[in-house]
């Protein structure tokens, strides 16, 4: 009976934090991932001024942010989870020049890019798929 019980408990533990995942933090529901519209999607390049840590919402965890400067001036871009860009092959730092596609967006009354991908030279970091799902998320039912 208690082994019943158990596993029950772990099932509920489960469902639920499935649920908070997908509405809260990086999850793919939640809601700084709702904004990335794939109408607003627009590739820019530039060189990159600064990489940041930063905290884009409440239950996140910090992500990384590029500052560019682009001919028509600085740009912020949002890459992702910070646990994600770091375990990828390629390197963005200071210096490199880089271009970006994403989805131009206002995230605390600030033009942003949430970006879709980054091309440096002949190497390719990629964020979300074609309709803006993040890949960190992994599986996912189509």
């Amino acid at each position: 009976m208690k082994t019943g019980k158990f596993y029950l408990a772990a099932a509920l533990v489960l469902i639920f934090a499935g649920n908070i995942y997908s509405q809260n933090g990086w999850g793919p529901g939640s809601s700084y991932n709702r904004m990335y519209d794939t109408k607003t999607v627009e590739t820019i390049s530039g060189s990159v001024i600064s990489i940041d840590q930063i905290l884009p919402d409440k239950n996140m965890s910090v992500g990384i942010h590029l500052l560019l400067n682009t001919v028509n001036g600085n740009v912020s871009i949002h890459l992702g989870p910070a646990w994600y860009i770091e375990n990828q092959d390629i390197q963005i730092i200071k210096g490199d020049n880089v271009s970006v596609t994403g989805s131009k967006v206002t995230y605390n009354g600030d033009q942003v890019i949430i970006a879709k991908e980054v091309i440096k030279g002949d190497q390719l970091l990629k964020l979300r798929d074609e309709n803006g799902y993040p890949l960190w998320s992994g599986w996912r039912n189509k």
